[in-house]
């Protein structure tokens, strides 16, 4: 069976009218559409200062008749996070997650390192990782999601604060070819490039864009409407990926 994914990343969620219609205006298109998406994914800075009152926004505005399949990103805070948007006790350990949709396994990692913006798979999550992928059946894909890139995409801004280690997520992917593609955000851009072999897609962000160094000294569009990308994994376990804007009705 072909999947069909949405992936949006970086609402920012802030209490603010502009963050709320912006995100809401994502949700809306997607809750829209004539053929319902398999899932929805949600890669990180979800909140933009990691409060609770921002995860119960959330939670309002990402409800959906389909998933929606959230990690975090370096302006989340996991004890918030954690309460308020995934509803289980609050606790200061990574937040991962592997959800099974149409015979696809998605694992959505936590690569942040509270109080930072760069990220990193700690020994925690590699660990769980591993097992995640060892413990699926003969002939389940898998899809790789967290927040920060593990390449550089040629802006400052983004390339400040990447996945640190990328060695050993590149040896991970090694270990387990059955891994289609790694899928993040955090750069604001949507961007398209490969990792250790395998296509690394990085979604658009909904609160605003990046401008890449020969588009301009500024580096936040705000005017640019919010992005998402749509990926279809098709039964070879390829992955195409489609961009899109959400304009305004």
């Amino acid at each position: 069976m072909t999947l069909l994914l949405a992936q949006i990343s970086d609402l920012h969620l802030d209490g603010t009218d502009r963050a709320t219609r912006r995100a809401t205006r994502v949700m809306d298109h997607l809750r829209a559409l004539p053929r319902p998406v398999d899932a929805v994914l949600v890669t990180g800075d979800i909140a933009d200062h990691g409060e609770e009152a921002e995860y119960e926004q959330a939670a309002r505005i990402l409800a959906a008749p389909f998933p929606v399949l959230t990690c975090p990103g370096n302006h989340d805070a996991r004890p918030a996070y954690r309460k308020a948007l995934l509803r289980q006790p609050p606790g200061p350990g990574p937040v991962n997650q592997v959800h099974h949709i149409a015979g696809t396994a998605i694992l959505m990692c936590d690569s942040t390192i509270p109080g930072h913006d760069e990220g990193r798979l700690d020994p925690e999550t590699l660990a769980w990782m591993h097992a995640t992928l060892d413990g699926l059946a003969p002939g389940t894909p898998a899809l790789i999601a967290f927040h920060q890139p593990p390449v550089e995409l040629h802006h400052p801004l983004p390339d400040s604060s990447r996945l640190e280690k990328p060695g050993d997520l590149a040896a991970l992917l090694d270990a387990h070819p059955r891994v289609a593609a790694v899928l993040t955000g955090h750069a604001h851009t949507a961007a398209a490039s490969t990792f250790a072999g395998r296509p690394l897609i990085v979604a658009p962000a909904v609160t605003w864009t990046l401008r890449l160094p020969w588009e301009g000294d500024r580096p936040a569009d705000r005017e640019q409407p919010p992005g998402l990308a749509f990926h279809v994994l098709d039964d070879d376990g390829r992955l195409t990926t489609h961009f899109r804007v959400v304009l305004q009705a």
